[in-house]
């Protein structure tokens, strides 16, 4: 799968070179290539870490998440020097040409279980049962996962504070950034650099928080981590976006970027077992996604109808604090189990 993904996002880039049309844009950046980012984000992740760790799970996700947003953060000012310079085309063929070089790495080096190499996952018994998926239809299994856990409150509590990240990361930072900055008389290029530098500084973050979610309450980390994210957003329409302003907040947003990931994940696996966990993950994944696109798209039309980030700024603050208190309801009607490190 993760081959196929890999190759729909490559070719799809390359058919875009020839794009003359707007439905065109939406057929290869919105539809193939979303599905083939899709099938590698984060519940590529999940599976990752419930197949090959048993122990330090946490801290796993937290390098893989990181490498999600850090990956996409740290090419952006290389893209923007090659649109920059000559043109939207050469940062496609780059983005294409380095989607297909992983392909045969894919292939040659990456197995699909423990097993395939003779190994168990880290940090398990070597007794230890491996989990095993029935071969059932993909569709069939992921829509009886969401029957069951949409029965349960959990679900809804991470799913809802999962589109709160989306909302508050991917659709309005991701998206928006470089215009905010734009509204303040800083350029393309220098702004993407800011957005790097959350994309280094998301590396160190993410990965602390893994760590942390191997130790702590992840109920109290993701309350963190949104409680901060909510207040940073609320600041940022009223700082004077000088380069001392936006180093700070680029750092401090950098290191909440996702943080919210492996807390979450642990959370789902709590809640739904580690063999229905990443399958669930995928769902709340779902709402990260709707909520990105909700923002991305609610924050253009109010900057179209108010000529400011301002408003949206603090609404996306305002739902980052609310998710804070949410997060502490997760899982408030059992007792939770200690990680394990």
């Amino acid at each position: 799968m993760l081959i196929g993904a890999l190759l729909l996002i490559g070719l799809s880039a390359l058919l875009s070179l020839d794009m003359t049309q707007p439905w065109q844009f939406f057929l290869t950046w919105g539809v193939l290539t979303g599905f083939g980012t899709g099938a590698v984000a984060m519940v590529l992740g999940a599976t990752v870490v419930n197949r090959w760790f048993v122990a330090r799970r946490g801290t796993i996700m937290g390098l893989l998440a990181a490498s999600t947003a850090t990956g996409s953060l740290l090419f952006l000012p290389g893209l923007a020097a090659l649109v920059h310079q000559f043109g939207w085309q050469a940062a496609v063929m780059a983005v294409a040409a380095m989607t297909l070089i992983l392909v045969p790495l894919v292939a040659f080096f990456l197995p699909e279980h423990p097993q395939d190499r003779g190994l168990v996952p880290h940090g398990a018994a070597p007794d230890h049962a491996p989990l095993r998926y029935m071969d059932q239809n993909p569709l069939q299994t992921a829509i009886t996962a969401l029957v069951m856990a949409a029965r349960k409150r959990d679900f809804w509590f991470l799913f809802a504070t999962f589109f709160v990240c989306g909302f508050t990361t991917n659709g309005l930072i991701g998206t928006h950034f470089i215009a905010i900055c734009a509204d303040h008389g800083i350029g393309e290029v220098p702004a993407a650099g800011y957005l790097a530098m959350m994309g280094m500084f998301d590396l160190f973050g993410t990965t602390f928080s893994g760590w942390l979610t191997d130790r702590l309450d992840a109920r109290w980390l993701l309350f963190s981590y949104y409680g901060l994210r909510g207040v940073s957003l609320i600041a940022l329409p009223f700082i004077d976006f000088s380069p001392e302003s936006l180093t700070i907040f680029g750092i401090f947003y950098g290191l909440d970027w996702i943080a919210t990931v492996p807390p979450t994940l642990r959370l789902s696996n709590i809640a739904f077992g580690e063999h229905s966990a990443p399958i669930v993950f995928g769902w709340i994944v779902f709402g990260h996604q709707i909520g990105a696109a909700c923002a991305a798209s609610l924050a253009g039309l109010l900057r179209e109808a108010q000529g400011s980030y301002q408003d949206m700024l603090v609404l996306a603050g305002l739902a980052g604090v609310m998710a804070a208190f949410l997060a502490i309801g997760i899982g408030s009607h059992r007792n939770l189990p200690k990680p394990v490190s």
